[in-house]
């Protein structure tokens, strides 16, 4: 993939592919980069073009300045959309991928195609209590990542996975990840609960793996009760991340979604 950046821009960006009719656009989980997608470029870079970007403090996008921070992803792959010509496009995103992804359609609705969340939560609609409960386990995370980041990256590979070639593949991810990319992280709630959930123009897909925690499955009923018209997908054999434990299904269900066939 060739990589980019645009101008006042922290956010590394890759792209493979122009001559194809659509975009498809893959936002990350917290402590990897976009490489947690490649079974999913390889994949779909004959099929369309396909965009792939490191969220602030992740991968290569580590060149910032003061003030940036995770609120700004919208508005910077927004850019990236203008410096590429991208007028609309699919988005998939997983886990922290999928609330940047919700906070994009939130903000620039008219530019999705098809929007994708897999181990998240709406955002437009987030109970306080488990807000509280959400931000006291990140900040355990946090805890033991200034202690060790091996440390870190071992129990959280065992959360964010769950087969075991997912899970090593995940750790040497995270296992790079900067500790001071921490504070990056510390504005996402400043991303939940802020709009009105308006109707969509465009389909949404919500999912999980059938491992991921069991907060994730009641979050996803409730956010369906919402939204009848979402599709909602249960991933067997698959955790938290469930593109990397599952690449074949994943693909296959995602191909299914943007041909219309689900």
């Amino acid at each position: 993939m060739e990589q980019l950046i645009t101008e006042n821009s922290p956010v590394v960006y890759y792209v493979s592919g122009r001559d194809r009719d659509e975009w498809v656009l893959f936002i990350h989980a917290a402590f990897v980069d976009h490489r947690m997608f490649t079974k999913q470029i390889d994949y779909f870079k004959s099929k369309y073009n396909v965009l792939a970007v490191d969220i602030i403090g992740h991968g290569k996008s580590v060149e910032t300045k003061k003030g940036d921070s995770i609120s700004k992803m919208s508005d910077w792959i927004n850019d990236i959309l203008k410096a590429e010509y991208i007028e609309k496009l699919h988005i998939v995103g997983v886990s922290l991928g999928s609330v940047i992804a919700q906070d994009f359609a939130n903000r620039y609705p008219g530019a999705v195609s098809s929007l994708a969340c897999f181990g998240g939560y709406d955002i437009n609609n987030f109970d306080v209590e488990t807000q509280k409960k959400n931000a006291s386990a990140q900040a355990l995370m946090m805890l033991k990542a200034m202690f060790s980041v091996k440390w870190f990256a071992k129990a959280n590979k065992k959360i964010s996975a769950y087969t075991t070639q997912a899970q090593e593949e995940f750790y040497e991810m995270n296992i790079r990840f900067p500790k001071r990319s921490f504070m990056y992280l510390s504005a996402l709630n400043s991303m939940v609960n802020k709009f009105q959930t308006k109707p969509r123009e465009y389909p949404l897909l919500i999912g999980c793996g059938q491992f991921d925690i069991p907060l994730e499955l009641e979050m996803l009923k409730e956010w369906k009760k919402r939204e009848p018209a979402a599709k909602v997908v249960i991933l067997e054999n698959a955790g938290h991340c469930v593109n990397m434990d599952v690449p074949l299904e994943f693909n296959s269900v995602m191909y299914e979604f943007w041909s219309k066939k689900i």
